[in-house]
């Protein structure tokens, strides 16, 4: 289906990229663009932004609609701790694509930092996360789990940097620890609510 116009939306014909500088690839690609962008007004404007690429990745945040739980993950987030948050952040569980497909790499990153093996996932949407400097899409899923579906202790790759704790919570508990900022994670709060308004809708 063909997406809706948006009057001026379109970009054809605003923006000429005139230099780009490679800044850092060590882990993602740190570029510096300069630009000119045409304004509303009719104007020219020379710009310069540094883009951060690394790549696309997948989050899904595991339900339980019998016991109204859900399952998140907690671990060291360096960018987190140099920005004042002095605690490890719990997540919903998440990864990049490494060129997978969102599904196939989000059902291994859950099974790695969880230890649950998912049934049937639902897929809700891809936003961007960053948009003014990170090229990265996000493509959210959830899905149902129950006890049974345990099959290993989780805890991701040990090789990777990784030390993952499990968190199984139940819902109402995790969306107090939300409102009290102990979970300030964008991607994870996204999903919370989205479970809020319908498969824990009150």
């Amino acid at each position: 289906m063909d997406k809706p116009a948006l009057p001026g939306a379109s970009l054809d014909g605003r923006v000429e990229i005139d230099t780009q500088e490679l800044l850092s690839a060590n882990w993602g690609r740190l570029t510096k663009y300069g630009f000119r962008y045409r304004r509303s007004d009719g104007d020219w404007q020379p710009q310069v932004r540094e883009v951060y690429d690394r790549g696309h990745g997948a989050v899904l945040l595991p339900y339980d609609p019998v016991r109204r739980h859900v399952l998140l993950t907690r671990q060291f987030r360096l960018p987190a701790l140099v920005s004042g948050h002095a605690e490890e952040l719990i997540e919903a569980p998440a990864g990049l694509l490494d060129n997978a497909d969102p599904e196939t790499r989000i059902r291994l990153e859950v099974e790695e930092e969880t230890g649950y093996r998912l049934g049937p996932v639902e897929r809700l949407f891809a936003p961007f996360m960053s948009p003014g400097s990170v090229t990265e899409r996000l493509t959210f899923f959830i899905a149902p789990y129950s006890p049974a579906d345990r099959i290993s202790d989780g805890g991701g790759k040990a090789d990777e940097g990784e030390d993952i704790t499990v968190l199984d919570l139940p819902f109402d508990e995790v969306m107090g620890l939300v409102a009290a900022g102990r979970i300030p994670d964008a991607k994870t709060i996204l999903l919370l609510y989205h479970l809020a308004l319908t498969v824990f809708r009150a």
